[in-house]
């Protein structure tokens, strides 16, 4: 029977520095890159050996800028991958070199060890092995095929029920109990992957999150095993998942005694299924039910470089922003405020389709009620924090400007698209801050500042699109008098539509740039 660890899936919060980690230091391959299977808008990153083999696949839930975990128990806490014995002096230089904090080599189950912490503080564990060998080790420029990494070793779960995680593991995925100490049973699989099981009885809880190891799947030879170990454990009382076609294997999902997420993972089809063995890794794949959103969810997916290619360079600025560069630019820049429980991708699809050669910067706001994303407080419907909304005001007017200087904007050719409440935090940022946006585009906006500053806005062009059902549509005639009387250059649309947003929008959008910011490249 097919045993073992077919791969283990961790969450990170930073793409870019992940793929530097995974796939420039440690020289894994990039095998896969796909929009994830239960939500799309999450890009889901893949390395292994050559071939992809099932054994050697690191897998990452990108929650980009997302919030951090916490390691306890219920949870894997570090993840362990195979290297030639000889090859422990190679990686202890590798990592000084590369100014990578280590500590080892050390001894563990007989095997010489060296410990990582990659860019989201999870403990890699490099382990000098002849206990498991791999088929096709991926190899890169400083990294020679007798130090690459060989394949996972395995993983180490932390659990207040030590014997019942054992059993589970020995139950239903063909592990056996091998050696052990006083904290931890080491179970082996017929493959020789191991699970080392570590009694944290009186530790804390885990929490899901960046920085955290979300599942380990178990290998699985056919779909019938996988059925038939559902059965089993459907039987006898755990509450696992129905299958799932993942279209490179099918799995099923179940929580051990312990808490710990476990999945069993057929063997094939495999990560070649739609991809060549010479250019695996290459191209982005959205999952066949999200197929009629394709488009707009790769441009909602944060882009990054491999190794030695392009890359965008982040700065540290006052808001999280996602920055989105299409393959051929006209130099224009469209920066986008999301609405109430938005994000930073939100606007994404929709500037993509109305510019689609612009570079898009989405903005997350900083306020926060009840779960729900915000660009300033609020005490109900109609009644705003007024210091808050300036002083998030003059955080996005600082934005503005380190923005404009560290990406190098040209504020002629910015436009700055708000939507709703989005749009009413960059209305008071143009009142608070006049001549700072030549170029605006407010979706359903209105004016939230109590006392409203004398401001100059004879330099900024202004389009307002407003529903005509809109229900807080009375608040615009208002706000379209105040920036006329302001000597904007101010273009006003009504759409068929109410609050939300839809093609009339993206329609008005489109037709507005290409009058006044005509395409140059």
């Amino acid at each position: 029977m097919t045993s073992g660890i077919h791969h283990i899936t961790l969450i990170t919060r930073s793409v870019q520095a992940n793929v530097d980690f995974y796939a420039g230091f440690l020289g894994l391959r990039l095998v896969k890159r796909t929009g994830g299977y239960e939500d799309a808008t999450q890009l889901h990153l893949l390395y292994g050996d050559t071939s992809a083999t099932p054994g050697s696949l690191i897998t990452f839930l990108v929650w980009e800028d997302g919030s951090l975990g916490r390691v306890g128990y219920g949870q894997p806490s570090e993840i362990a991958l195979a290297i030639a014995p000889d090859a422990i002096g190679f990686w202890l230089t590798r990592a000084l070199q590369h100014n990578i904090a280590v500590t080892g080599p050390a001894q563990e189950f007989g095997e010489t060890v060296l410990r990582l912490k990659d860019p989201d503080g999870v403990i890699v564990k490099l382990v000098g092995t002849s206990g498991v060998t791999g088929t096709a080790p991926w190899t890169v420029r400083g990294i020679a095929a007798a130090d690459a990494i060989r394949r996972i070793r395995g993983a180490t779960v932390l659990t207040e029920q030590p014997q019942a995680t054992c059993a589970f593991l020995e139950t239903y995925f063909g592990f056996h109990a091998g050696e052990r100490t006083n904290t931890i049973v080491r179970m082996v699989s017929d493959t020789g992957d191991c699970v080392d099981v570590r009694d944290a009885s009186g530790f804390w809880s885990s929490a899901p999150g960046t920085g955290t190891v979300d599942h380990i799947a178990f290998r699985s030879p056919d779909i019938t095993h996988v059925q038939e170990t559902y059965d089993r454990l459907i039987r006898d009382g755990s509450d696992a998942t129905a299958m799932h076609d993942r279209k490179y294997f099918h799995s099923i999902y179940v929580r051990e005694p312990g808490g710990t997420l476990f999945e069993m993972a057929t063997d094939g089809p495999g990560m070649l299924v739609d991809e060549p063995l010479e250019t695996l890794g290459t191209q982005l794949f959205i999952p066949p039910h999200f197929a009629e959103e394709a488009g707009n969810l790769k441009v909602m997916l944060p882009q990054f470089g491999l190794p030695g290619e392009e890359r965008f360079l982040y700065r540290e600025l006052p808001f999280v922003h996602r920055v989105y560069t299409p393959e051929h630019t006209d130099g224009l820049t469209l920066v986008l405020l999301h609405g109430s429980d938005g994000n930073e991708t939100t606007l994404l699809p929709l500037a993509a389709n109305a510019a689609p050669h612009a570079t898009l910067i989405g903005l997350r706001g900083r306020s926060n009620e009840e779960g729900i994303g915000r660009w300033f407080r609020r005490f109900g419907p109609l009644s705003f924090d007024q210091q808050d909304v300036r002083s998030e005001a003059e955080a996005l007017a600082a934005f503005i400007e380190g923005a404009a200087e560290a990406y190098r904007l040209d504020l002629e050719r910015t436009v700055f698209l708000g939507y709703s409440n989005g749009a009413n935090m960059l209305v008071a940022t143009i009142l608070l801050h006049p001549g700072l946006v030549r170029n605006a585009i407010l979706l359903r906006a209105m004016n939230v500042l109590e006392e409203t500053p004398q401001a100059d806005l004879s330099d900024a062009k202004i389009l307002m699109v407003n529903g005509d059902h809109d229900l807080f549509g009375a608040k615009t005639p208002d706000l379209e008098a105040l920036l006329r009387r302001a000597g904007a250059d101010l273009t006003v649309q009504r759409v068929h539509a109410g609050h939300e947003t839809g093609q009339h929008d993206i329609d008005a959008v489109r037709q507005w740039i290409e009058a006044n910011l005509p395409r140059t490249a």
